[in-house]
């Protein structure tokens, strides 16, 4: 029994083993390329410096062979034909020399740039991979929504995406003879807690930040109008590229998600907002008034772009 589990838990172990080599191939792959390719440099260095004597020894060769050929001493002894013969000999030989020389140098160089390139495929495979996963993830969401539009309308899509809810609030208001009479208005007003997973803070962490609220006003509306600017023009745009915009880090899904730029298309937004002017969110207020000088960005995105390329 205790032999039976011994070796069940071996064989967890080296499954779990295996799966994180296998997880982490793409790393090791990329750091035995690199190690190798400075391995091979160090190598070809190394082999340069002994081609001197390799060649001076062919030299001294040939230049015996000639001087033999050339001597009339030697003429009954040794022809022409045997000089010939003697200095293809010394060809072929210092060929070989200087192939078994640079043979480890080739090899590894040729192993390192493989490995190099086999990383490189996996990432592609496992990014085409998670791009398919998050295109039927995003077709899924997209259909949902135009049905939404379709049957409630764009008020109502909006309040759906943005949580919003309407509220009461107590109200002391004056009527037409002086007296306090007490009210109720109903606002509508989003959950603050409600963002979506591309959100991002722009604060003292953001290069461009700036302790003064109207200053990081102004830049952040400029960089949404430059954003826009360049969805226009170009048809697309990525979120990596408006996070490099506004100093914020740029994220794996960054690399896929973004807005692109059609006016027969009903469900894309054809803007850039990063909810400068969300007037549901008091926070969002509180930015714009000046009173806070961080701002959490909620950018519309369109999502998954990458496939519609």
């Amino acid at each position: 029994m205790k032999k039976t589990e011994l070796m069940s838990g071996a064989g967890k172990a080296f499954s779990k083993v295996g799966f994180r080599l296998k997880k982490h191939s793409p790393e090791i792959l990329i750091f035995f390329g690199i190690a190798g390719v400075i391995t091979s440099t160090v190598m070809a260095c190394k082999a340069t410096t002994k081609i001197d004597e390799i060649l001076d020894k062919t030299k001294e060769d040939i230049d015996i062979i000639k001087k033999s050929v050339e001597d009339p001493a030697l003429a009954d002894e040794y022809s022409k034909e045997d000089g010939k013969k003697d200095l293809t000999i010394v060809y072929i030989q210092t060929g070989i020399k200087l192939v078994k020389l640079y043979t480890p140098v080739m090899l590894i160089g040729i192993a390192s740039v493989t490995s190099i390139l086999a990383s490189n495929n996996i990432l592609r495979k496992r990014n085409a991979a998670l791009a398919a996963a998050y295109a039927a993830i995003d077709k899924g969401f997209k259909e949902y929504r135009s049905r939404v539009l379709e049957r409630f309308g764009k008020e109502v899509d909006h309040e759906l995406k943005y949580n919003i809810k309407a509220k009461k609030f107590d109200e002391v208001v004056i009527d037409e003879n002086g007296k306090e009479k007490k009210t109720q208005t109903v606002v509508k007003v989003a959950d603050v807690t409600c963002y979506s997973d591309y959100a991002r803070f722009f604060d003292e962490s953001c290069p461009d930040w700036q302790p003064n609220s109207e200053y990081n006003l102004m830049f952040l509306r400029a960089q949404q109008n430059y954003a826009n600017d360049l969805l226009k023009a170009r048809g697309y745009l990525f979120l990596n590229e408006v996070y490099d915009m506004v100093g914020i880090p740029i994220t794996k899904a960054g690399q896929i998600v973004g807005w692109t730029y059609d006016s027969n298309n009903p469900i894309s937004d054809n803007y850039v907002d990063f909810g400068l002017y969300n007037i549901n969110r008091e926070v969002v207020r509180d930015f714009v008034n000046g009173y806070e000088s961080t701002i959490l960005l909620d950018f519309n995105v369109d999502g998954n772009i990458w496939d519609s390329m």
